[in-house]
């Protein structure tokens, strides 16, 4: 394998390598104290607090059309990136970034449960992508500033629930530069459909509060395929007590439990309690009781169908229910 110079003599001094993203590190820490974005960050914390988009003169700017704020302060960014690494090929630009070949995302700027995105989307990986079956809503606003390039969309929204899905509506939508566009991920998703090349968008995300659900439901007929925490921190419990129930471990139960009768994530406590049942049944079941004596829980139904379907099937817990 042909290793270059350059990179050879890094494995004797690493110096260069550490003072090229000393020099990355310190561009973009200028471009974060400069005028224009760190008004932007500030306003970003009382997006995040909740303030309406409307009363933030900065961000509201960027997702405003005709404006051209949204396309300079990104122009400023890309000069600034794409001459550092001129100057210093080994650096890294130092601002969290994902890829997966067809979507590409960079955060910009995030706090608390907002963040301000660049992304951009491969059309010619769509084109070769199978059509998808499924959408989610997730619990989120989401503003979008169509930078460059254009895309057809199909925007699929959630007319009514039923037990076991949702009744769903379909619009086909063109996106073409300029657009900006907002929608509420409780009650609408998008689903991409094709784009000629590129799309390059600006995005605007601000995540409910703890005890929000993620829903996944099939296009076809709306069955509900999936639901999940809604943020990071409830879907990090869920994977733990999954995780719990995976490794046997009984001493969790009373701890599974607590959370269950607890308030919050709904999706949580359910996930909560039916690993309680599968790893001591008694503490379960009692979880279970409680929770279907609560009138004013959410879970109190389907904990009340669940208990009565144990109990048919298990005549002797209706002693301890």
């Amino acid at each position: 394998m042909y290793i270059r110079p350059e990179l050879q003599a890094l494995r004797g001094d690493d110096t260069p390598q550490r003072l090229a993203q000393a020099r990355q590190n310190a561009l973009i820490a200028d471009w974060r104290a400069g005028p224009i974005m760190a008004n932007v960050e500030a306003e970003l914390a009382h997006f995040a607090a909740g303030t309406p988009l409307d009363e933030l003169s900065l961000l509201s700017d960027l997702f405003t059309a005709g404006e051209g704020a949204a396309r300079r302060l990104v122009d400023e960014l890309i000069g600034l990136v794409s001459a550092g690494l001129c100057a210093d090929p080994l650096g890294q630009v130092p601002l969290q970034h994902f890829t997966d070949d067809f979507i590409t995302s960079l955060m910009l700027a995030r706090c608390g449960d907002a963040a301000l995105s660049l992304e951009a989307i491969d059309g010619a990986v769509l084109a070769r992508r199978a059509a998808p079956v499924s959408a989610s809503f997730s619990p989120s606003e989401t503003y979008e500033h169509v930078l460059a390039g254009s895309a057809e969309i199909e925007r699929v929204r959630i007319a009514s629930l039923r037990p076991g899905g949702a009744n769903l509506a379909f619009e086909t939508v063109q996106l073409d530069e300029g657009n900006v566009s907002y929608r509420s991920g409780a009650s609408e998703a998008l689903v991409l459909r094709r784009a000629p090349r590129s799309l390059v968008t600006l995005k605007l995300q601000r995540r409910a509060g703890m005890g929000a659900v993620t829903r996944e439901y099939r296009l076809s007929d709306g069955e509900l395929l999936h639901q999940a925490a809604g943020n990071p921190h409830d879907s990090l419990l869920e994977l733990t007590s999954a995780l719990l129930g995976r490794m046997g471990r009984k001493d969790a139960a009373p701890l599974l439990a607590s959370m269950a009768e607890e308030t919050g994530s709904q999706s949580l406590r359910w996930q909560a309690l039916r690993e309680c049942l599968g790893l001591d049944a008694a503490a379960g079941f009692a979880a279970l009781c409680k929770l279907a004596t609560r009138a004013d829980d959410p879970l109190a139904a389907p904990a009340g169908a669940l208990r009565a379907q144990l109990i048919e099937k298990y005549p002797q817990l209706a002693e301890i229910s």
